[in-house]
């Protein structure tokens, strides 16, 4: 009696343990096809070759599986099965222990080798054109092209169009990636349909080739500026009567000009007009020799104009002839200008009307005034007023060449002049 009771558990469990096998290996097959499925839908051929391999990584995963089931759990159960099949006697709550263990061994078996290239091979014959669901899209996980995170442009251009042909253009991709939030815009930009028609319309008004390297290194926002917005403020500026060449001269010197509004770049225009007294050709003319005018910051040109009225005396009249000779002087550095204005004034004792009629000597470096005059002082040539015999003229002190100064001014060698800056 107890012989065949045991032969029937035996029965029942072999039952028992091939259905569970059968159902275990039947839900992860089918787990594993849908993984491969999801995969073989991408329209990348790339994609698929991925979940292939995918597949060949879990069934070396599946192999271990069973090595460590063949070595942990099988042997104890075989023991336990023939320990239970040698007793004379066996109890029921024994026959459901026994069937208890053996269904928890069969949870951990894995699927079989030949399963998984079944499963592969009912994957491959799915169509890419294949229509799936919102939630497998967003499943699917396609690799980026670009490369990760990354403090330098450099390790993009190979990947993106727009800043390979930045870098034709002579764009200086050192000096943005410097700039918080200009290397990521540039990225985001598509080369065809934002960077190509901003280039093509500022040819279209005038701007040399080798200028567009040096404007877009500049200012490369003008790369997300809307091209009607463009096209409104150079027809402004067309309005204002500066000609075309003039426009596209101001656009190639100042690259931020076309980022301003038209507000902004009339009521400019308007402040210099005003603060200088001047007309509006001159204001024009000013403006065109110095187009940063139109795109800096007010003020330091307030400030110097105060210098140049209150601490250096000039009257306004003087001041406009300065301004109009040399723009320079109003966005120059105040601590330049009056060291400058004190050496010419208090060391070399020029009048005001003298330096009012040379303006050029205050965009000069200060450094190069003083060797060339103490020079010329040693020589007994310094002679500055044009009433005197051997006048010397501030334009020609200043501007010429060190070689042509010491022939045509000093009268003196190269060396000669070399040889008293090593005496200061």
């Amino acid at each position: 009696m107890a012989s065949s009771c045991i032969q029937l558990c035996c029965r029942r469990c072999s039952g028992l343990l091939r259905s569970k096998i059968t159902v275990q290996y039947s839900t992860q097959a089918q787990h594993c096809t849908a993984v491969l499925t999801a995969s073989s839908r991408v329209s990348n051929g790339s994609s698929f070759l991925a979940g292939i391999c995918a597949a060949s990584h879990t069934r070396q995963r599946w192999r271990q599986q069973m090595c460590f089931y063949s070595e942990h759990k099988a042997k104890p159960l075989t023991a336990e099965a023939n320990r239970y099949k040698d007793a004379e006697e066996l109890s029921g709550s024994d026959v459901v222990a026994y069937k208890n263990r053996l269904q928890n061994a069969t949870d951990s078996l894995p699927v079989t080798d030949s399963q998984v290239t079944l499963d592969v091979d009912a994957a491959k014959s799915l169509s890419a054109l294949e229509e799936i669901s919102d939630e497998e899209a967003v499943s699917i996980s396609v690799p980026s092209a670009l490369p990760p995170a990354t403090t330098s442009l450099r390790d993009y251009v190979d990947k993106s169009e727009t800043l390979s042909k930045l870098v034709q253009l002579g764009v200086n991709l050192w000096k943005l990636e410097q700039r918080p939030n200009v290397g990521s815009m540039l990225l985001k930009l598509d080369f065809q349909t934002d960077v190509a028609p901003r280039l093509l319309f500022l040819k279209d008004i005038g701007v040399e080739d080798s200028r567009l390297g040096y404007i877009l290194s500049t200012n490369p926002f003008i790369l997300s500026e809307d091209l009607e917005n463009l096209r409104t403020r150079v027809n402004y500026l067309r309005s204002m009567k500066f000609s075309s060449e003039t426009v596209a001269s101001m656009v190639s010197r100042a690259p931020y000009l076309l980022n301003f509004s038209v507000k902004r770049l009339d009521n400019r225009l308007a402040f210099y007009q005003q603060q200088l007294g001047l007309s509006t050709w001159k204001t024009r003319d000013v403006v065109a020799r110095l187009p940063r005018l139109l795109c800096g910051s007010l003020e330091p040109v307030k400030e110097n104009l105060k210098v140049c009225q209150i601490e250096l005396g000039f009257k306004e009249n003087e001041i406009q002839h300065i301004v109009v000779t040399v723009p320079k002087v109003l966005t120059a550095n105040k601590k330049k200008l009056t060291q400058i204005f004190d050496y010419l004034h208090n060391t070399m004792k020029l009048p005001h009307h003298l330096i009012v009629k040379f303006p050029q000597v205050l965009n000069a470096k200060y450094l190069r005034i003083k060797e060339r005059h103490l020079f010329l002082q040693y020589l007994g040539k310094a002679q500055y007023d044009p009433t005197q015999p051997s006048y010397v003229s501030l334009d020609r002190l200043v501007t010429l060449p060190d070689d042509t100064f010491c022939t045509d001014v000093a009268s003196a060698t190269l060396q000669d002049f070399h040889l008293f800056l090593k005496t200061l």
